[in-house]
């Protein structure tokens, strides 16, 4: 599969990962499974329960998931993994998190209004007297 990635990449991961959980409370079983399943999951835009079965049970990974997210591992370990890249200081991210539209950007109320031209309005004579 084009989306695996090399051994040596799966145990700097890894250890990342370990290194930002915290140290209270079960651990896991098999961290590097729990992060393929992120990885397939992210990677090829499914729901949870669209997860093969080699990864476990779908509702034990989303609880996983929730539960370290809400903890901040998952911040913890990207910061990590930034902090070990020579090149981290040239990538910047932009998503829809950050992102602030502005109030009209949805639309004004009422709709849209058809306008004639200015070229096409003066060779008619106004609709009201």
């Amino acid at each position: 599969m084009l989306t695996q990635m090399s051994d040596a990449d799966w145990v700097i991961v890894v250890e990342a990962f370990r290194a930002a959980r915290s140290r209270r409370g079960d651990k896991g079983r098999d961290d590097r499974k729990f992060l393929e399943a992120l990885h397939f999951f992210t990677v090829h835009n499914i729901t949870w329960r669209a997860l093969p079965a080699e990864f476990g049970k779908w509702n034990s990974i989303w609880k996983r998931f929730w539960r370290l997210s809400q903890r901040g591992v998952f911040e913890a370990m990207l910061a990590l993994l930034a902090g070990m890249s020579g090149t981290a200081h040239l990538v910047q991210m932009v998503d829809s998190t950050i992102v602030r539209a502005h109030v009209s950007a949805a639309g004004a109320k009422g709709g849209s209004k058809a306008r004639r031209s200015a070229a096409r309005a003066a060779g008619f004579p106004p609709k009201s007297t």
